[in-house]
């Protein structure tokens, strides 16, 4: 099977903030899917999206306590196309009030590093050269 697109959907306190980080990191959001609800941040245009939705409207689409920032459920990563890149998104994130949660690594092959966004949500910044992973 083969999904057409993917929406990665987070609990988010302030829409405001929210909006000007992302922004301020160097991602877009598709106003079509945004209003004071949610913003629609476009991770990988036609295809991967996270819709930050304010706590209360993202209630009425579960059952179950949203998460306060404490307890981890999902890492979210993302590859981009260099080492210096990497450094750059977490560089920006940590300047505009994201926090490190853990340090980054060089694997060689496999370079990351991390940062939580304002609403503690945790996100992995990946660089990978297949070319010069070990073969097993």
């Amino acid at each position: 099977m083969k999904v057409k697109s993917i929406y990665l959907n987070l609990p988010v306190r302030d829409l405001e903030k929210t909006r000007n980080f992302w922004t301020n990191i160097g991602f877009t959001f598709n106003e079509q899917f945004s209003d004071d609800k949610a913003l629609c941040l476009v991770l990988n245009d036609g295809l991967i999206y996270s819709m930050l939705i304010t706590h209360e409207y993202f209630s009425t689409f579960t059952n179950r306590t949203i998460a306060d920032g404490s307890t981890t459920q999902v890492l979210l990563s993302i590859e981009v196309d260099s080492k210096e890149q990497v450094d750059n998104l977490v560089r920006l994130a940590l300047e505009n009030g994201g926090t490190r949660y853990r340090k980054g690594e060089d694997n060689g092959w496999m370079y990351y590093d991390s940062f939580a966004d304002l609403d503690g949500h945790q996100w992995e910044i990946i660089f990978m050269d297949i070319s010069q992973m070990p073969k097993q």
